[in-house]
């Protein structure tokens, strides 16, 4: 007769136990003491398995057999997702998990569980505790989400397929249910600095025309989808429409006029843009810039402008001045007593800044005058 061995086992509050007989699972033990015996020749092997109900999460190689036995499943909360399925399991209102696929079983105690369960069929997830859900550590497997400020569109694309256009704030979907991207669309006002190309006017002059357009996207789904880079194809309309606009005008007519380029730039362009859902809000003549050569007889040709309108005010200014001089002289000749004031005035002038005395007799003035300016230069002071 073999001899016999005695082994004892302790349970606590916060445990339970597994016994299993001959590998087999036979029933789930209480908190206490157990004491278990087999013969030593015996291969019957009795065991007690003790794991912690602290450890939420109750996980095992065989949790598929054991959750077949009613007084186990009893002390457990099963949750039975499939492939198209998720849950979240709160502990103490706290979230503890956020679950995949498969079978998954949890302690109904200490701590008071639930669950909730969830169609990723339906893609977006809402939740009154959105916040707390994606700050959650791990969320990232399950979940996805993007923010979408107040200036923007986000259009939501699964499998290739634009679904829905979202509105300002965090929007957030179940990850794994389907390819799931979005494309954000700015709808500030933005400015498109359609940098200088080489355009030939109608007379043959080749120049640089820098332009600058402001745009607005309106419609963001046709942004999208007619078009596969709406500021690129703007970029390239208003290149072809400032082509046209130059080509069919002459060097000086473009100089003279820039405003009537524009305007043509964006009657066209507005047209050509509200195709792809954009607004044009100005279009605008940045820098006209000419080949060296160009320069050099432009400023030669202004230089001579200017040289003859300077010419001409001077012609002006001589005529001006030669017909006040004629008409002094009439009214002098028309008048005597003028003309001796006249004399006077000159008198005056010729005698400013001496200290010579002239006595004057009797006889006319005006002829002791002009005997006087004659001998002028012999006045001695």
């Amino acid at each position: 007769m073999g001899s016999i061995m005695f082994g004892l086992t302790r349970i606590k509050s916060y445990e339970k136990g597994l016994l299993f007989d001959h590998g087999d699972f036979a029933r789930l033990l209480e908190p206490g003491r157990y004491r278990l015996w087999s013969k030593l020749w015996s291969r019957t092997r009795r065991r007690i398995d003790v794991v912690s109900t602290l450890t939420t999460k109750f996980e095992h190689t065989i949790l598929d057999i054991l959750v077949k036995n009613s007084e186990l499943a009893r002390a457990l909360t099963l949750v039975e997702l499939a492939d198209h399925e998720r849950a979240l399991v709160w502990k103490d209102r706290r979230l503890a998990y956020i679950l995949g696929p498969g079978r998954h079983a949890f302690w109904n105690e200490p701590y008071d569980i639930e669950v909730e369960t969830f169609d990723t069929g339906m893609l977006r997830f809402e939740h009154p505790k959105l916040e707390a859900i994606v700050s959650f550590a791990g969320s990232s497997k399950w979940l996805t989400g993007v923010n979408v400020d107040e200036h923007e569109d986000a259009l939501l694309i699964k499998d290739g397929k634009i679904i829905e256009t979202l509105g300002k704030g965090r929007h957030v979907f179940w990850s794994n249910a389907g390819r799931v991207t979005w494309k954000a669309i700015d709808r500030r006002e933005q400015v498109a600095d359609v940098a200088g190309q080489e355009i030939i006017t109608k007379d043959k002059v080749t120049l640089r025309v820098n332009l600058l357009v402001a745009y607005q996207v309106i419609d963001s789904m046709k942004a999208v989808t007619v078009v596969s880079d709406h500021a690129q194809a703007l970029y390239r309309e208003a290149q072809l429409m400032l082509r046209a606009a130059v080509g069919t005008r002459t060097l000086d007519a473009l100089l003279a006029d820039k405003e009537s380029v524009s305007g043509e730039v964006r009657n066209a362009l507005a047209s050509r843009a509200d195709d792809f859902g954009v607004a044009i809000k100005s279009v605008g003549l940045k820098d006209i810039i000419l080949p060296g050569e160009m320069k050099t007889i432009l400023n030669q040709v202004i230089e001579a402008e200017k040289s003859a309108q300077a010419n001409l005010i001077r012609r002006r200014e001589e005529t001006a001045a030669a017909r006040s001089q004629a008409n002094t002289a009439k009214l002098l000749a028309e008048n005597p007593t003028l003309a001796r004031m006249k004399e006077l005035e000159q008198l005056a002038e010729i005698l400013s800044g001496t200290r010579s005395t002239f006595v004057f007799g009797n006889g006319d003035l005006s002829d002791q005058i002009r005997t006087l300016v004659a001998g002028a230069p012999d006045v001695k002071t």
